[in-house]
């Protein structure tokens, strides 16, 4: 590093170059569709300061997969060494890992964040950091025993108009935060998807109060700089599910939608053979683990909730009433924040219909997300108290989430200071537990229909 008190011109021959940083040795657990956006950003534009040393998965056939993708883009890349999952410690040792990216399945997060954190390791993990409160412990503990780094993905978090609705509140435009209403709806392409996949177990997943909701959650922590103190929730599986299916007339009696002639022709089935990654992913991939892609939505064996309504107070006094439904026929969500000097409200459209999830690319659900129909808008309306209400405009960028994915990835793998954070994006491990911690006492809640104190699951 140079001296601050003592810089060399740039063009003085005599100036030492400043010495490079080693690259950080990663390691990606988890191999699905997800991993994709860090296995490209590690091997292309963060390359200089990152190096892909190893993979690690429970199944050999999608790491290879992977590998054929690097090998494309990075022709002169040598393969990534791949590991099982039982060898996840060996692999640590072997490559020398520094970081690792975790986007296995959400009951195994621990698992991965834990050892890596023993093993000297910093983290990177999937949304939600995971799925029950035990499993939450142990990573604080390990992360404050270690006093290693853990990341949570939280990419909703660099969405330029999520950064605006912050700037706005933080800036006082509508004075003490009394209550905030936030409607989420997933169109019957994107939220069918969590019940034809792994996500459909509850014990899997936490259900989608928490490997969706924690999303929602962690942006309404971070916009009201508090934590939640007390959660009430209704609700259950309304509209997917076996029983659900029968009693409407939507079953078709498939089990899985791949070579079952019953099928064709349902909107909620989806065709892998039509996509080639989803082919090479999980179609191709099924003689080595059995997991199938494409189970019907109306099938046997879901265990999470569909229609969920929370209520939730605040440690700022503040209250949230929160709805999730993944049945709808737009997509998209709206929030409200009413404080003591007016209302801020945001309107996001990501689909304004969906057409049936057979179309015949199958990209209506890679990386477990549906690409709208039809655009939809974004709106962001300030309504200040004795004046007329006025739009606050946004530039968002180009890629997922309005260019947040891209923000976030510089974030995590950029050098130091190359982007700035004043808002304070950076989600940590007690970031993590406090956007988890909602969905917990919800399901909670749901299971006991009473209210639930948070720190009866988490002292945060």
């Amino acid at each position: 590093m140079p001296d601050p008190d003592h810089s060399e011109a740039p063009d003085d021959p005599a100036a030492p170059e400043a010495p490079t940083a080693p690259r950080r040795r990663c390691a990606v657990v988890g191999l699905g569709a997800r991993a994709r956006l860090y296995t490209e950003a590690l091997t292309g534009p963060y390359a200089d300061r990152t190096e892909l040393v190893a993979f690690c998965d429970v199944n050999t056939h999608r790491m290879a997969v992977h590998n054929r993708w690097v090998a494309a883009d990075h022709p002169g890349l040598p393969p990534v060494p791949a590991y099982g999952a039982d060898a996840f410690g060996t692999m640590l040792r072997r490559e020398r890992v520094d970081l690792v990216v975790v986007c296995s399945v959400d009951r195994t997060h621990d698992r991965y964040i834990v050892a890596a954190l023993e093993a000297g390791c910093d983290v990177v993990t999937e949304k939600p950091m995971t799925t029950d409160a035990e499993r939450a412990r142990r990573i604080l503990d390990a992360q404050r025993r270690t006093g290693r780094e853990v990341r949570v993905a939280f990419n909703y978090r660099y969405n330029p108009v999520h950064a605006a609705v912050r700037e706005t509140l933080a800036a006082g435009a509508i004075g003490e935060i009394g209550s905030v209403h936030f409607e989420w709806l997933l169109d019957l392409r994107h939220g069918a998807d969590y019940f034809r996949r792994w996500h459909r177990e509850k014990a899997n997943s936490g259900g989608l109060l928490v490997h969706k909701a924690t999303h929602h959650f962690d942006l309404v922590n971070w916009w009201l700089d508090t934590t939640p103190r007390t959660v009430f929730a209704q609700g259950g599986l309304f509209f997917y599910g076996d029983e659900n299916g029968r009693r409407r007339g939507l079953d078709r009696g498939y089990a899985r939608a791949h070579g079952s002639p019953a099928a064709e022709g349902d909107p909620f089935a989806v065709r892998l053979a039509d996509s080639e990654v989803l082919t090479a992913l999980y179609l191709d991939a099924e003689g080595e683990d059995g997991y199938h892609r494409d189970q019907n939505v109306f099938a046997l064996g879901v265990t999470i909730e569909d229609d969920m309504a929370v209520l939730v107070r605040y440690a700022s006094g503040a209250t949230m009433s929160y709805h999730l439904t993944a049945y709808s026929p737009w997509e998209g969500y709206r929030i409200a924040f009413n404080g003591s000097r007016g209302r801020l409200e945001l309107l996001v459209e990501e689909s304004t219909w969906a057409r049936p999830a057979a179309t015949a690319d199958g990209g209506a659900v890679l990386h477990g997300a549906a690409v709208g129909d039809t655009a939809g808008r974004t709106e962001l309306l300030l309504r200040p108290f004795w004046e007329e209400p006025r739009e606050v405009k946004v530039v968002t960028g180009e890629g997922g989430h309005g260019g947040g994915d891209a923000r976030m990835l510089a974030d995590l793998f950029g050098p130091p200071g190359a982007t700035t954070d004043t808002l304070g994006r950076a989600a940590d491990a007690a970031d993590g537990a406090r956007s988890l911690v909602t969905g917990l006492a919800a399901n909670a809640s749901l299971a006991t229909g009473a209210p639930v104190a948070t720190r009866e699951l988490l002292d945060i």
